[in-house]
């Protein structure tokens, strides 16, 4: 992918100005075209010419090039901005967002980069653009976008282990679990993709004609992942005390595929969550030590954005008397800092592909709100507020328990 190429007004009115040029759309207004724009968001992130340039989509234009005469609000650029974390385009696109005036007018230009890691889906399908042509991916576009991939610098939840089959993943689980949440119902029914290929579109192994398994895949659902990725497990334990060196009453390494892992974490931490029960003023009302959201959002991001890559450490749930601690290895990564760890709509993936998963699977809704979603939690609980101790090889998330 090139540089995140900034367009000069000169060129946009050219390219504004080229109704017959298929890297550019024009939308009168948001409001209504939102689901249109998504769509070509996905396309124009394909890339399926390979032209390696951006795609430029403009809002407040009118499909003749001239401008609708819209005011661009900070509300409509934010609008078009959630777009980009709303978990509706996996991956996640590549996309910059700007007011700018072109022929003497308001315009949001949206400036979308080709994705290294096609093919790129809305709502489970895959939409390409050719010429004036805005439609689903056939297999046969599928399978060029799958081999666009091969050439990309891609990241680490990409590369193959080589020592790995396509026979240490699980096809009853892709088949069964995974292809249906990955793939929109008609997709499936047109039956002309083989196992491979569809292995490939999901990016869980090479490519159809190289089966070797990639990372993603194995932890996926891959029969023993940690046979390969050995550090891809939670240690759990129980401790009766403060301090580490305190007697531990729960021990468990919870290991298998991560969506496995989560439901095992989950059920755990659920278990050692004392609910407590008041009557004495009035109608009962239930409590809990710890928001249960909380834990989830805390676990999803552990195993989500983690480092598997040059370590072999657990993501570490070392429940205390007086707290819980949460040690993910890897410390903060890409736009992500430690001056904003946790703010809201700060985003950025070490395992884009994994995360993609986690939003296939359901278990994210939208990116770039779950530590906040925990905060708020914890503070609706009457707990102390989540603090975090981060720095370069660790982000240690600390939860107390709730105040008497």
């Amino acid at each position: 992918m090139n540089g995140l190429k900034r367009f000069t007004d000169h060129e946009l009115e050219n390219l504004l100005n080229d109704l017959e040029s298929d890297r550019v759309e024009r939308k009168r207004a948001f409001k209504n075209e939102a689901e249109d724009a998504h769509k070509d968001i996905c396309a124009f992130s394909n890339d399926l010419p390979n032209y390696n340039e951006p795609g430029i989509l403009f809002f407040g234009i009118e499909d003749s090039g001239a401008p609708s005469n819209l005011p661009i609000t900070d509300e409509i650029l934010l609008n078009i901005s959630g777009m980009k974390t709303d978990g509706n385009i996996l991956p996640m696109p590549v996309f910059t967002v700007e007011k700018r005036i072109l022929k003497n007018s308001e315009v949001a230009v949206v400036t979308v980069f080709p994705s290294d890691m096609p093919p790129v889906r809305y709502k489970s399908q895959i939409w390409i653009r050719t010429g004036p042509r805005r439609a689903v991916a056939n297999a046969q576009e599928e399978r060029i976008l799958n081999e666009k991939r091969r050439y990309k610098d891609l990241p680490y939840d990409l590369h193959p282990i080589s020592h790995a089959t396509i026979n240490d993943l699980s096809k009853t689980f892709f088949e069964n679990d995974y292809l249906p949440a990955a793939f929109a119902k008609e997709v499936l029914e047109a039956n002309n993709r083989t196992y491979e290929e569809r292995l490939s579109s999901c990016k869980m192994i090479v490519s159809p004609d190289n089966t070797t398994p990639t990372i993603l895949g194995l932890l996926a659902f891959g029969k023993n992942p940690q046979n390969f990725i050995p550090g891809a497990y939670v240690q759990f334990l129980r401790i009766n005390g403060t301090a580490l060196h305190d007697p531990i009453t729960d021990e468990e390494e919870i290991k298998g595929i991560l969506p496995d892992i989560i439901r095992r974490t989950e059920e755990k931490l659920k278990a050692h969550n004392r609910t407590a029960v008041d009557i004495s003023m009035g109608p009962q009302i239930t409590t809990v030590d710890y928001p249960h959201i909380a834990f989830q959002q805390l676990i999803y991001n552990a195993m989500m954005h983690r480092s598997y890559e040059g370590t072999n450490a657990p993501v570490r749930v070392y429940w205390y008397n007086d707290r819980v601690e949460i040690v993910s290895p890897g410390g903060p990564f890409g736009s992500v800092t430690k001056n904003n760890f946790g703010n809201p709509g700060i985003t950025d993936y070490r395992n884009p592909n994994i995360a993609d998963m986690f939003k296939t699977l359901g278990y994210v809704q939208r990116y770039g709100i779950g530590i906040q979603t925990a905060q708020n939690a914890m503070e609706r609980n009457g707990n102390p507020k989540i603090q975090f101790d981060i720095n370069e090889n660790t982000i240690i998330c600390i939860l107390k328990a709730k105040l008497n």
